[in-house]
């Protein structure tokens, strides 16, 4: 695993937060204010879509190492020639809403596909939570032995919380966190919750296994860089409380 030395420390001391800014995002000055909140805010790394202008646009404005999302393993090819750190296989939900799912066979191939390609650079890999929690676990084991490094659990889309508030919260993050203390107990490369976090139930991603979390909408939706700054810093300090609670 080619892991730069600063992200290969967050994941250490598990507080790693990747602010997401969206497969499907191609507005560069949406990706410019999600990018540069993410360093203001004190994030560990963005994750930006699988395009090259966009790769340059990241890497001429912030310092934090860029990953690369997308489910064409072509893709990352010219991502990563353009200088991007590290490559996911994911961000799922963009596609749900589409009716297009993922299952186990086609992320495995897609992972092989990538490697093939890309036998290096660090890759992430995220599991679909269509699957039951069992097969995801399976699968998520497969995905190492293919040659992913870091494997990513989703699932906020799926969950339709019942109440407002804190509750609501941590019953939109309940797939994910499930996902991540079950697959966690099983491999040995760190695990990231993403889809449905925020800074409710990010420490409880910690406290299910998770090395860190990844956050899109919940900072990528908001109109303003200073809102996004404060969702960032505010995720920050959830994490680093976690830290401390667990010492």
């Amino acid at each position: 695993m080619a892991m730069l030395s600063t992200l290969q420390s967050a994941f250490t001391n598990r507080r790693v937060l990747k602010v997401i800014s969206g497969l499907n995002n191609f507005d560069a000055a949406c990706v410019a204010s999600v990018v540069k909140a993410a360093e203001l805010g004190g994030a560990t790394f963005v994750d930006i879509a699988a395009d090259t202008a966009l790769v340059k646009l990241a890497k001429n404005l912030i310092n934090l190492p860029v990953c690369v999302s997308a489910v064409e393993p072509e893709k990352f090819v010219s991502a990563v020639a353009a200088g991007a750190d590290l490559i996911e296989i994911g961000n799922f939900d963009a596609f749900y809403a589409q009716g297009r799912r993922f299952e186990a066979e086609e992320v495995l191939a897609l992972t092989l596909q990538t490697r093939a390609l890309l036998p290096n650079i660090t890759l992430s890999v995220t599991v679909p939570h269509i699957l039951e929690l069992d097969q995801q676990v399976q699968l998520a084991e497969e995905l190492v032995k293919a040659g992913a490094d870091i494997i990513q659990t989703e699932g906020g889309t799926s969950s339709h919380p019942a109440h407002a508030g804190s509750l609501g919260l941590i019953e939109k993050a309940a797939p994910t966190l499930a996902a991540a203390y079950e697959i966690s107990r099983a491999v040995s490369v760190p695990v990231l919750c993403a889809s449905g976090i925020s800074n409710v139930t990010a420490p409880l991603a910690i406290a299910s296994g998770a090395a860190g979390v990844g956050v899109g909408s919940a900072i990528n939706q908001l109109n303003s860089e200073v809102a996004m700054i404060a969702a960032v810093r505010g995720l920050v300090e959830a994490l680093e409380n976690s830290k401390v609670l667990s010492a």
